[in-house]
């Protein structure tokens, strides 16, 4: 008879449960005039970035631009990417009208040398859209609407490469160089952590730090191609723009730069741009507690460079 009861009881807790998560589904789900709660967007990029139409509480992380931006011909097609397309992919130029070809300026660098941050101050210097014959989801969506861009419906088009298929599209270039010891801590952080992260000091270690050696070899290689094929085979005009010049003289820098493309230059942009130089697209410095340079790596970093800024006509 207890055993009875006792079942008796179970069986009214569960029915009295039941109904219960009922009546509390069914209330949750009763439409009411609360605003639903956003959807925070946010990209491994750009960890602390949220996208402009949403609030929260990083706002400060948004970009301000000094003008709207727009492209310069709206007459040519833009042929802006689908944002959920694969990433880091080229454009195959073969495939573009020749007249969408003609007279593009490349803005030509090895990744590393702080081809973004110059991106953002020549948009935020001239309110004009830059492309890019990459197509980067991370940069889509947080303040490059025109990457994968290539026409003159763009003020320049970003590109890493060289050799006569790369050189192609273009007429003038503007090659950015950088360090080969910072620019390659720069990939490495960018492969790592993105356009803004870093490398977790683990990542040095990998493979009792084959891999990291393996790294400086291949990009010191890279780099040293890059800058050269450009400066001295490129047939078209090359500005050549030091990214230390660009920290340390910033609006000289981007006024020779505005010059060198033909563009007018708006000294209230120019000095709105100065202003809100650093945006969200520079990396912020972080000292390591130790040196990812053996002495073997300065010493052919230093050869390296010495060769690739006495060809540029830079003395060190």
């Amino acid at each position: 008879m207890a055993v009875q009861s006792w079942r008796i009881c179970g069986i009214s807790a569960s029915v009295l449960i039941y109904i219960g998560g009922i009546i509390f589904l069914s209330m949750n789900n009763i439409p009411s005039n609360h605003r639903k709660r956003m959807r925070i967007e946010r990209f491994p990029e750009f960890s602390n970035f949220l996208h402009r139409k949403y609030t929260g509480a990083n706002r400060k992380m948004t970009i301000r631009w000094c003008t709207e931006l727009s492209f310069q011909n709206t007459n040519l097609p833009t042929k802006i990417m689908d944002p959920t397309l694969e990433l880091s992919s080229s454009i195959d130029t073969d495939t573009l009208p020749k007249d969408e070809l003609s007279g593009l300026t490349a803005l030509a660098s090895f990744p590393g040398s702080g081809n973004t941050w110059l991106r953002y101050l020549i948009q935020q210097s001239t309110g004009i859209l830059t492309g890019s014959i990459y197509k980067d989801y991370g940069l889509l969506k947080t303040g490059f609407p025109a990457e994968s861009v290539c026409n003159r419906s763009v003020l320049l088009v970003k590109t890493h490469e060289w050799g006569p298929n790369a050189w192609k599209p273009f007429s003038k270039a503007i090659l950015l160089v950088r360090d080969p010891e910072k620019a390659i801590l720069a990939e490495f952080n960018r492969q790592s952590g993105g356009h803004i992260g870093f490398a977790s000091p683990d990542r040095y270690k990998r493979t009792k730090g084959k891999y990291w050696q393996q790294f400086v070899t291949n990009k010191l290689k890279g780099w040293e191609l890059m800058n050269i094929s450009w400066a001295r085979n490129f047939t078209g005009q090359v500005k050549v723009v030091f990214y230390d010049d660009l920290v340390n003289e910033i609006k000289n820098i981007l006024r020779e730069i505005l010059t060198f493309l033909e563009y007018p230059i708006n000294e209230s942009l120019l000095n709105c741009a100065v202003k809100r130089k650093e945006g969200i697209f520079r990396r912020r410095k972080r000292i390591l507690s130790f040196d990812p340079y053996t002495a073997a790596m300065k010493a052919e970093i230093k050869t390296r460079k010495e060769i690739v800024y006495d060809i540029l006509g830079r003395h060190i």
